[in-house]
């Protein structure tokens, strides 16, 4: 049988924190329910989950705030949840570094959906991406060199001048699309369709604050914006 992934939900509303707990857990995740962000940040360094779903509005230690914690020690994947869909919730949320956003109310079919691309994308990032190594300057295997950027696609490294460059799973994600076709624009929609996985005209916010992320990680000029159109990396 395989191993249940564990998620860490913080939640302060007791009727929607035991609503979502019972639904997750019938789809099959182990669940642990904290109702502040201080219980919160204690359960996440016990239990180490895989997964962590914090609202942005729990008392002690806000989901923001909760967030930069929680980022400082690990690249689990998080995602933010938030009673409106405020720009400086969604974009604080994200900065936070967070890997998406999810408003409430939701559909728990919609949560568990969001859960699970976001896993993915997070073992995506880890094994590798076989398109990626196609592209670049010629390297060593997997190795893809952009002046002093240096990806390994195998090795899932990235080193700055020699500096390793430490990437959360979507970062990661998000620069091997853009190294798999350097030069070439990649509009906003197609890497939410392509990284966070929406079928659907999703909201480009999550994109932008991750490109601004990765560009503060990598080199401010290696990510060229392209207005209109959206993004390219610098071959």
């Amino acid at each position: 049988m395989a191993e249940q992934t564990h998620v860490l939900f913080v939640e302060d509303d007791d009727v929607i924190r035991e609503a979502t707990q019972l639904a997750l857990e019938r789809d099959g995740f182990a669940v642990t329910a904290m109702p502040d962000g201080l219980s919160g940040l204690e359960a996440f360094r016990a239990d180490r989950p895989d997964i962590a779903l914090l609202d942005v509005m729990v008392p002690g230690l806000d989901g923001v705030s909760l967030c930069r914690r929680i980022r400082d020690e690990s690249t689990v994947p998080v995602i933010m949840l938030s009673a409106r869909a405020d720009s400086i919730d969604v974009v604080l949320g994200l900065e936070a570094g967070a890997d998406d956003y999810v408003t409430k109310p939701f559909d728990g079919a919609v949560l568990v959906a969001r859960i699970r691309a976001v896993l993915r994308r997070f073992g995506h990032a880890s094994g590798g991406d076989a398109k990626a190594e196609e592209a670049g300057s010629p390297g060593t295997g997997g190795v893809l060199t952009f002046g002093e950027l240096v990806i390994d696609t195998e090795g899932m490294e990235v080193r700055k001048a020699g500096v390793p460059v430490a990437l959360t799973p979507t970062e990661m994600r998000l620069l091997l699309e853009f190294s798999s076709a350097p030069g070439t624009v990649l509009s906003r929609d197609k890497l939410l369709e392509r990284v966070w996985e929406y079928g659907w005209g999703g909201d480009t916010r999550v994109v932008d604050v991750h490109v601004q992320r990765l560009r503060t990680k990598i080199g401010q000029d290696r990510i060229e914006t392209v207005r209109g159109f959206g993004y390219k990396l610098k071959a």
